[in-house]
């Protein structure tokens, strides 16, 4: 199986990425190498394969075979310890400009191997109006074996003068049978059981196997799908919020705790705590109080996006049952993300128009812009569930 065997349904675009990396091959040769160019911006939906498929084309334009998934550059690139591979991953809110300037310096290295040296930079849509400055620097003036392979929701996510520089590999969502198919070759989960979660993630590979595989995550859309049904008051409102940003707390709790100790503790040690002989103190030496704030502060930010990522996602499981909902209710003959919970959602769509469920679907986005513009989560969830109790009714601000 080559690099591009993770890639679901993305027949158009593994073509382009194989005759780029043809072309990567000719050029190392010393040849011309048209159809490649040193900055790469992957774009789709969640789920749709942005990092896998800039992973995969990382691996092609290393390997000597062009992706053969078999020999040491493409198992390096797959694992993360290849030499030539800088991956960055903002774990923060955002990625300010000292991080990217740190980074354009490292990316003008040549590589050790002798091929190209490549930036695999995930959800690059997060850096900063400075840092997008500094990269965008970076890209119009790269050296001569550095490839960038930027990874964001849409082109539109990145700034123009970035987006208008790079080439621009857009990904689709997956077909649910095409998801159930992996999901059943590859995991053995029985056919019926693949095709409700490859439904139920609308797409999204990871999201899909992890319904299919994990009773806690089943147990979450579980609890999130009961919401419509459980808001027949003011305070069952105010309780559906409560548990909601309860619940996001918790992933961001047991996402980062244990992770935070271990790098805290490391940087102790690196600046001299607990080291003893002559000339030492048991106490930090100089820069480490500062060292170990920043650290703190890159900790809250982490955190601070998992409990909002996890916010999201139960809102666009929401989503998903009012578009089901609409869908019922003007007969349309559409694959229902819920199939397993069609009798609920057929239920919600008697007791209401059309015009109550787009009211609720606006006011679920409603408070998707209020949580990213950074308005309190309790009060952004608890104005989306009052809304969503009562048809005609949307809160705005």
């Amino acid at each position: 199986m080559t690099v591009y065997g993770d890639l679901i349904g993305q027949d158009r675009a593994i073509g382009v990425l194989r005759r780029a990396a043809s072309a990567a091959a000719e050029a190392v040769a010393g040849g011309r190498g048209a159809g490649m160019t040193h900055a790469w911006l992957f774009t789709g939906p969640p789920g749709s394969g942005r990092s896998t498929a800039a992973r995969a084309f990382a691996a092609a334009l290393l390997c000597p075979e062009q992706g053969c998934g078999h020999c040491d550059a493409c198992h390096q690139v797959e694992v993360g310890s290849h030499p030539d591979v800088t991956f960055v991953r903002p774990e923060g809110l955002s990625y300010g400009v000292r991080q990217t300037r740190e980074l354009v310096l490292k990316a003008a290295g040549a590589p050790t191997l002798g091929r190209w040296r490549v930036v695999l930079f995930e959800d690059a849509d997060r850096v900063t109006e400075q840092a997008a400055n500094a990269l965008l620097k970076a890209i119009e003036e790269p050296p001569p074996r550095t490839v960038w392979l930027l990874c964001a929701p849409s082109a539109d996510d990145m700034i123009i003068t970035i987006r208008s520089r790079c080439r621009v590999v857009t990904l689709g969502t997956p077909s649910t049978e095409a998801v159930a198919n992996v999901l059943a070759t590859r995991d053995g989960v029985p056919h019926d059981v693949a095709l409700d979660a490859a439904r139920a993630a609308q797409g999204d590979v990871g999201r899909a196997r992890r319904l299919a595989l994990d009773e806690e995550t089943r147990r979450r859309r579980a609890e999130v799908l009961s919401i419509p049904r459980s808001l027949t008051g003011v305070a069952e409102c105010i309780t559906a919020a409560e548990r909601l940003v309860k619940t996001s707390t918790e992933d961001a709790d047991a996402a980062t705790t244990a992770l935070n100790e271990v790098e805290t503790a490391e940087l102790r040690r690196v600046y001299g705590e607990g080291s003893t002989g002559k000339g030492l103190n048991k106490g930090l030496v100089r820069g480490g109080a500062g060292a170990l704030k920043e650290l703190e502060t890159m900790q809250k930010s982490r955190a601070t996006r998992i409990k909002r990522d996890s916010l999201d996602l139960a809102l666009l499981e929401l989503m998903a049952f009012y578009r089901d909902v609409l869908a019922v209710q003007f007969g349309a003959s559409v694959e229902l993300a819920n199939e397993d919970r069609r009798h609920e959602v057929e239920t919600v769509a008697r007791a209401s128009s059309p015009e109550d469920t787009l009211r609720r679907t606006d006011a679920i986005m409603k408070c998707r812009e209020r949580l990213a513009a950074n308005v309190h989560p309790q009060i952004a969830v608890e104005a989306m569930t009052l809304a969503l109790r009562s048809p005609g009714v949307v809160h705005r601000g």
